[in-house]
């Protein structure tokens, strides 16, 4: 089975998708600090700077997520507890945004982050179970 590409693909595209959500985070945080924007009677810097730091944090987060699936391929064994727990939830986080996305962008920007979403599960399932199941031994239980 070809896991380790479907891994090693993985992590390009989260590795990818983390630069440019800073960027986009920061195209954002332009336009709150250019225009003085508030929510609510909070500071426009506060909003600039939440801003910014939802950027940075954002993509600190898919590089993290990133890392798991190319230590998954690098070993070829599927990734620990908190490794398939963080992927989970970035599928999750995906599959939530592709749905704002269909309404906001389009389509083809819904397609996209399907892909992601896909890309994800695929390297989850694809390192499955242990090894030690597949040669017949009992699972742990």
């Amino acid at each position: 089975m070809a896991r380790r590409p479907i891994a090693l693909v993985t992590a390009a595209v989260l590795f990818l998708e983390a630069p440019g959500i800073v960027a986009f985070n920061a195209v954002m945080a332009r336009f709150v600090k250019a225009q003085s924007m508030s929510l609510d009677g909070l500071r426009p810097d506060a909003m600039y700077a939440g801003t910014w730091a939802l950027g940075l944090g954002s993509g600190a987060l898919l590089l993290l997520c990133g890392l798991v699936p190319l230590i998954a391929a690098i070993r070829d064994r599927r990734p620990g507890r908190a490794g398939r727990a963080l992927l989970i939830g970035c599928a999750v986080v995906h599959g939530v945004l592709g749905a704002v996305t269909v309404g906001l962008m389009g389509w083809l920007a819904f397609a996209a982050m399907m892909l992601v979403v896909g890309l994800i599960v695929l390297t989850l399932v694809a390192y499955g179970e242990p090894k030690a199941a597949e040669e017949g031994a009992p699972a742990a239980a």
